[in-house]
């Protein structure tokens, strides 16, 4: 699909309203099971974070394929699924393996999970689908468009959303008990692998590809380029053309629980501080700033987004905003008219409120959202439910995609280097048209979408 009548399929259509809980996460009528019948699942990208999400498919459900370009990933979890047919292309996996499969997890790296996740639900299977949802904005708006179209059901894999402590911070921050908020930051010990400052350019050595390693399959849609190990297994994340850096790998975390208990949509501006910015690897560091207009009766809010070193030293919110408490590792902070939300966690599974002695007797409301609490195998059950014909899961694409959306505007305005004047319902930059080559993306022959 090309870029244009891409774009051009976007703004025919009417902007999705209502993003809850809940949207976007029908079932499909002929693909649900019934709960006492297991779903039949296949797996693309066993390596990894995409082992364990296997083995947790495994306690839910059949697994009935395996895919993944690294034959020595693949072979290792084909030992512990033997009944499991292994591939190495996952558009073959889909095509052969159609009728004997209900449902498909994609762990790959972020460039691969739009192509993957999309072909699944055309062809009806429910999708869980790693975070970041995809590897650009345009292939988040076109996820969530697609799991409304086939009303597949789907999850995107912030596992810190079956957290009940997550879940009890939303329903604390709607009840109003820190006041209005206007104010949040969110930061992250990544990045954890190799970018600038210590990579900006491409590996001149080109060693002979492992015959273990498809590197055409690994490549998929980006643009051609040589084998190197500074690419796969991991590296990966700090490269423009495969991965999403500090903020696609972890903000659908640490920002997921401010992001859902404020109602946040569209922002209205994006504007990125950074580390010098160079062609092929994410910068050194960075400080984001995201503006989000008054929704549902609550106020503007400004969302600082923090990642990455400056001159050796961690890029982090002012501390005096901790009230005393000492500044987790990585962590979120809502900061009310009454008080301040303080969660020293990537999930935002767990939280203080501050000033502490202003809230030692505070009990909080009703419990409003349901209960998981059962962490990441919590998170696939939760889906495995809503393929079953049960509600929606709580990280369906239509929240995860608008998530994603905003959360990869902050890649955009590292890369435009000026403030974004963001038009959301039409997904476009109003200030600066060259933008457009980075929420949209040109795909290699054979992988378009």
């Amino acid at each position: 699909m090309s870029r244009r009548s891409s774009r051009r399929q976007f703004l025919s259509q009417s902007a999705m309203a209502g993003f809850g809980f809940w949207v976007a996460g029908g079932v499909s009528l002929a693909q649900s099971k019934s709960p006492n019948e297991k779903l039949n699942i296949a797996c693309i990208g066993v390596g990894g974070k995409g082992s364990s999400d296997t083995d947790q498919a495994g306690n839910h459900g059949n697994i009935v394929a395996l895919c993944d370009i690294d034959d020595h990933h693949l072979n290792a979890k084909a030992e512990k699924f033997p009944k499991a047919k292994k591939y190495n292309d996952y558009r073959k996996m889909l095509r052969e393996m159609d009728k004997q499969i209900d449902a498909v997890i994609v762990s790959t790296p972020d460039h691969h999970h739009a192509p993957a996740s999309l072909m699944a639900m055309r062809m009806k299977k429910h999708v869980y689908c790693q975070k970041p949802l995809t590897h650009t904005v345009s292939e988040a708006r076109l996820m969530r468009e697609t799991a409304e179209k086939y009303q597949v059901a789907t999850q995107m894999g912030n596992q810190g959303t079956a957290e009940n402590g997550l879940r009890r911070a939303v329903e604390i921050i709607q009840a109003g008990a820190i006041g209005p908020v206007r104010e949040v930051h969110v930061w992250t010990n990544r990045p954890i692998w190799p970018q600038a400052p210590d990579v900006v350019a491409r590996p001149q050595d080109t060693p002979p590809v492992p015959k273990h390693v498809h590197w055409d399959l690994f490549l998929g849609p980006a643009p051609e380029r040589p084998y190197s190990p500074a690419y796969h297994p991991f590296a990966w994340r700090g490269w423009w053309d495969f991965g999403t850096g500090a903020l696609g790998d972890m903000a659908c975390h640490t920002a997921n629980m401010a992001f859902m208990a404020l109602k946040l949509k569209y922002p209205t501006s994006i504007v990125a501080d950074t580390g010098k910015i160079n062609p092929e690897t994410y910068p050194a560091w960075a400080v984001i700033q995201f503006e989000f207009p008054e929704r549902e009766g609550m106020p503007p809010v400004k969302l600082t987004w923090y990642e990455g070193r400056r001159s050796g030293q961690r890029v982090l919110p002012p501390a005096e905003l901790t009230k005393g408490q000492k500044l987790s590792d990585s962590g979120s902070l809502l900061v009310g008219d009454k008080g301040i939300l303080f969660s020293p966690n990537d999930y935002g599974a767990s939280y203080k409120l501050l000033p502490e002695k202003e809230f030692k007797d505070y009990k909080g409301p009703s419990e409003t959202l349901p209960r998981n609490g059962k962490g990441d195998d919590g998170h696939k059950a939760e889906w495995v439910k809503a393929c079953q014909g049960g509600p929606p899961a709580m990280s369906n694409f239509g929240y995860a995609g608008l998530l994603t959306e905003t959360v990869l505007l902050g890649n955009v305005a590292m890369r435009v280097g000026k403030k974004i004047e963001w038009d959301g319902p039409n997904m476009r930059a109003k200030n600066c048209p060259e933008a457009d080559q980075y929420i949209w993306s040109e795909y290699r022959k054979g992988w378009s979408l």
